[in-house]
């Protein structure tokens, strides 16, 4: 069953195949790639992927990715969820902005509604993200969203800082 999540100003609505265009959009946004996908241009199949898998998972663990949607205008500025990086044991907090919408604290606000639902309904005692070093706005989201860096790690040649909430901080 796939969950729609609202917030005071935002509609987070399930991913799924009808979405494909829009989700396009999104991934291959130079902003939004840049660091989400280390600039690569991902292919349609891998897109596809990525929308199936969220489809999967959302029947299988009632988790997967959100379209964050404006709810005055109906603007789809972005998604947020929950997806499995890194060989985790559990998924770990995802979101993304289209630029025009950073620092109006959409991204903290999506967040912070998938933090509940991950907390609340999925009932996990912690919860993970990860970015890249250089990504200054996204370690400022995680900061603010309560989460404290853990550890930093060269992947691919990157450094990628992961970050850690503990449901008793949150609760």
């Amino acid at each position: 069953m796939k969950l729609f999540l609202h917030t005071e100003r935002l509609h987070l609505i399930p991913v799924n195949h009808k979405d494909f265009e829009l989700f396009q959009h999104l991934c291959h946004h130079p902003f939004i790639r840049k660091y989400l996908l280390d600039d690569t241009l991902l292919p349609d199949d891998d897109l596809a992927g990525f929308i199936a898998d969220s489809d999967r998972t959302f029947a299988e663990a009632d988790y997967g990715l959100w379209l964050i949607n404006i709810g005055d205008t109906g603007e789809n500025i972005g998604f947020v969820g929950l997806r499995t990086f890194f060989d985790e044991s559990q998924p770990q907090l995802i979101y993304a902005l289209l630029p025009e919408y950073t620092g109006q604290g959409y991204a903290t606000e999506a967040s912070q509604k998938i933090i509940e639902y991950a907390f609340k309904k999925l009932g996990y005692d912690y919860l993970g993200a990860a970015c890249d070093s250089p990504n200054h706005d996204s370690v400022r989201v995680l900061e603010r969203l309560g989460m404290e860096q853990v550890q930093e790690v060269e992947i691919d040649g990157k450094d990628t800082l992961f970050f850690r909430l503990d449901r008793a901080e949150k609760i």
